[in-house]
């Protein structure tokens, strides 16, 4: 049957592509002109061969797979990112809201003066829930900010405060064993984090 479109010789070479690729172990296939995919469409070049770029999959224990230790530290580790990632999440709402504001200061007194009233606000609604936090409570808090917001909270403090106060916050934080320049490791470090986060969010927890 003879091949009138270019959309039929597409057809013929994707079917050709299927039936012959999975024999290049067996014999080499001649004269099968090199292709790519770009966005479903078969794409004749040269000098390539079919490369497919797969997106990056997390793999997290499973509960039923943990030893006792194991599920009693998953637990514990539930429940502080329970209490402490909506506080991050408010945090960088208002972030996002201070900083359309701030920005629209043209003098160092009127951001000086409005930085007085957030810290006002923050500690009259933050401040319970703060003093009852534990040291490791406090710390994912720090890292979630980081996630929530693309900052640090050493960052979030130098930019409204300046660099003085972001090094003395710095060093009173490390006498509680935090560092408010920990960034968050989604892959690593807090994937434990980072899938109960994706639990909290799908609203399976």
């Amino acid at each position: 049957m003879p091949i009138k479109t270019v959309d039929e010789m597409l057809k013929w070479l994707r079917f050709l592509v299927l039936v012959l690729f999975p024999l290049a172990g067996i014999g080499q296939v001649k004269d099968l002109p090199p292709y790519q995919y770009d966005n479903q469409k078969l794409i004749i070049i040269s000098d390539s061969i079919m490369h497919v770029e797969l997106p990056e999959i997390l793999v997290y224990p499973q509960q039923k797979d943990m030893s006792r230790r194991m599920l009693h530290q998953y637990t514990v580790l539930e429940m502080r990112v329970l209490k402490v990632y909506p506080i991050a999440k408010v945090a960088a709402m208002k972030l996002r809201e201070y900083n359309s504001v701030y920005s629209g200061f043209k003098s160092e007194r009127e951001r000086k003066e409005y930085v007085k009233r957030i810290e006002k606000d923050l500690f009259k609604e933050f401040e319970p829930q703060l003093r009852s936090m534990s040291v490791a409570q406090g710390r994912i808090l720090i890292k979630l900010i980081d996630r929530e917001t693309g900052q640090s909270s050493y960052e979030i403090i130098k930019e409204f405060k300046g660099g003085f106060s972001a090094f003395f916050w710095q060093g009173i934080a490390r006498i509680f064993g935090h560092n408010l320049k920990s960034e968050y490791d989604a892959a690593n470090e807090d994937r434990m984090i980072e899938y109960i986060v994706g639990q909290i969010d799908l609203g399976l927890i």
